[in-house]
């Protein structure tokens, strides 16, 4: 149980989180080389690509199911790894399509709004009223993505097939993330460890996605090797390591710190492609 275990100190959760949001970062770059390479688009190809990070995901972790008829949590724990599992199924669904339509530095900041939407959830569900030094850092985070969303605008313009949808589809993988962030913690709270959940939500959200390729026109198979080597990278780093980072820090503190931090995706993400790639993606 959570009780018994001890709690790591600030620059732990800290180094955890700096390696969780750099680990999600490099995802909007692999899916925008896959669709370059490919040359597709649209829900089809972005159903594989979510699906396919998933899959590899929860291949990778598949040790951890031996664990779990020890594990005693309570009632519900399951439940919320499912739910948890499910939005996140729906949130790369809807993010890697927004990426289609718009630029990445208008998708990654929109997407990354969830300090909003946890803070008001946090705040109808368990009446908890935030304070004003979290409302501050909410807006200054959110003033510095909108910069950063306005820079990636004008330069990324030019493959931006349409924004609107893309924002939208942005918006929605906001919403249903932050329900995945407040699942989780819930899923934690009730006594599973970081590495059940996990297996358990990665696993959920796959299975969720896998057939879902074959009903929009698309596959599993025939793409460039490069787009597979894609979405291994994309499964290491940006799921097992990123997401689960990020999922580990939720054991000690708020989801909105979390979120807060997640918003700096839009930086990593755009130093990521100027520095590591050599390349405007």
């Amino acid at each position: 149980m959570r009780t018994s275990l001890i709690k790591p100190s600030i620059w732990q959760i800290a180094f955890a989180l700096l390696i969780g949001v750099f680990g999600i970062s490099m995802a909007a770059v692999f899916v925008r080389l896959s669709s370059q390479k490919t040359g597709l688009n649209g829900i089809g190809f972005s159903l594989f690509l979510s699906a396919s990070r998933l899959i590899v995901s929860s291949l990778l972790i598949f040790p951890l199911w031996k664990g779990l008829s020890q594990v005693k949590a309570q009632p519900g724990a399951f439940v919320y790894s499912v739910i948890a599992g499910i939005c996140l199924a729906i949130h790369y669904v809807a993010w890697f399509l927004s990426l289609s339509y718009t630029s990445i530095a208008a998708s990654v900041t929109i997407v990354t709004t969830n300090p909003i939407w946890v803070t008001l959830l946090y705040w109808i569900l368990f009446k908890q009223k935030p304070m004003r030094q979290t409302l501050l850092g909410i807006f200054l985070a959110l003033l510095g993505a909108l910069i950063i969303a306005y820079d990636g605008a004008i330069t990324e313009s030019i493959i931006a097939d349409n924004p609107l949808l893309g924002n939208f589809l942005a918006l929605i993988g906001s919403w249903v993330y932050s329900l995945y962030f407040l699942a989780g913690k819930e899923a934690q709270n009730k006594g599973l460890s970081t590495g059940i959940y996990a297996v358990i939500a990665y696993s959920s959200a796959g299975l969720v996605l896998l057939p879902l390729p074959y009903f929009f026109g698309s596959g599993y198979t025939g793409y460039p090797t490069i787009v597979y080597l894609y979405i291994f990278l994309m499964a290491v780093f940006s799921q097992v390591i990123g997401q689960t980072s990020l999922n580990w820090s939720l054991r000690w503190i708020s989801p909105i710190i979390v979120t807060l931090a997640v918003m700096f995706e839009p930086v990593f993400s755009k130093y990521i492609r100027l520095h590591i790639f050599w390349r405007d993606t």
